[in-house]
């Protein structure tokens, strides 16, 4: 876990201004700082995750612990804790939509609707507020525009089992990023498996997560992100590296992280204030900082990425993916082992 320590606090907030902000009035916040502290579980960027639960320990004094995996990864240790009765976790963030709306059947969480609720999509939240998602994430294709001329780029999915391709090609391991395991579900649905054992005969690398994916861009031992998160070519690029995004014709997948205050948790307050705060203006606006969407409307898109209204998005079943999510990854990895 990272440690987010009370010394935090001195950097501003609460103790530096002696009032409190707006969103502290959704909790109780006396109570909050006597708990103690707060757990977040997140898949977030490790970046913005670590701003984020720096900057809640600045305004609110309320130690923050932040453990942060892949989607996949996260949801398995929650779940393990949860079947044991040992849950650490006060606040759950992952990028599986489709785990958490079964988790909200079975009453695993505390429903809320904080300020900010209203201006999250409906297709990205739970009506009664069992959760609501703190960033949408964009998958899509990326790649190395020095090394592929425009020429030669892929225009569709579809496009990348061509021989052309063989060698070039980098992806997420669905066992870790929850992100991949939604688009599997989707595309073995929609394209066959084929697809797969297309992309497997190519030679496609299989890496952890997302942010192996761009290192192996950023190296050049790769040179095409075969469906990866896009913040992080959003990332590379700010780091001066020639990466360029492509929205292939048959659309792209927008997944929502969905965030819940986990029900028994051991710091309800805490947990209040923490989904509060996660939803304000000024924290949504760390995810376009850093390449990536908000979940509110009201907070624009990241410079120089498109607005998600302009791009043609393949619709998902999150039913088929939590139905097949199991099988769906025995099948990826017999494909690419």
């Amino acid at each position: 876990m990272t440690s987010i320590t009370r010394r935090t606090a001195l950097l501003g907030g609460l103790g530096a201004l002696g009032a409190m902000p707006a969103w502290a009035a959704e909790g109780n916040l006396a109570k909050g700082k006597a708990e103690g502290k707060l757990v977040w579980y997140t898949s977030s960027p490790i970046k913005v995750a670590q701003k984020i639960g720096k900057l809640f320990t600045a305004q609110t004094g309320i130690h923050t612990d932040v453990f942060r995996s892949g989607g996949t990864a996260t949801m398995r240790r929650f779940l393990e804790e949860r079947q044991a009765g040992e849950i650490a976790a006060d606040v759950l963030t992952t990028s599986d939509p489709a785990a958490f709306a079964d988790l909200a059947r079975q009453g695993a969480f505390v429903p809320f609707k904080p300020p900010g609720f209203d201006q999250v999509p409906a297709s990205a939240k739970d009506p009664d507020g069992n959760y609501v998602a703190q960033r949408l994430n964009l998958i899509t294709i990326y790649l190395r525009g020095d090394k592929v001329a425009p020429a030669q780029r892929p225009t569709s999915w579809a496009d990348l089992t061509s021989l052309r391709y063989k060698g070039q090609l980098v992806m997420p391991d669905p066992s870790f990023t929850a992100l991949k395991l939604v688009e599997v579900a989707t595309f073995a649905a929609r394209f066959g498996w084929d697809y797969y054992r297309k992309l497997a005969a190519n030679g496609t690398m299989i890496v952890q997560g997302n942010q192996q994916v761009t290192g192996m861009l950023d190296s050049g031992e790769r040179l095409i992100a075969a469906g990866a998160l896009d913040s992080y070519a959003a990332d590379a690029r700010r780091a001066g590296h020639p990466i360029v995004t492509l929205y292939p014709k048959e659309g792209v997948l927008i997944i929502p992280s969905p965030t819940g205050i986990v029900k028994g948790a051991k710091h309800p307050e805490a947990a209040k204030l923490f989904a509060a705060f996660m939803l304000t203006k000024p924290v949504q606006a760390l995810f376009p900082a850093d390449g990536g969407y908000a979940a509110r409307t009201d907070v624009a898109p990241p410079a120089g990425g498109a607005s998600l209204a302009t791009l043609k998005i393949i619709p998902i079943d999150y039913k088929v993916v939590e139905k097949n999510s199991i099988a769906d990854k025995r099948r990826f990895e017999e494909i690419f082992q």
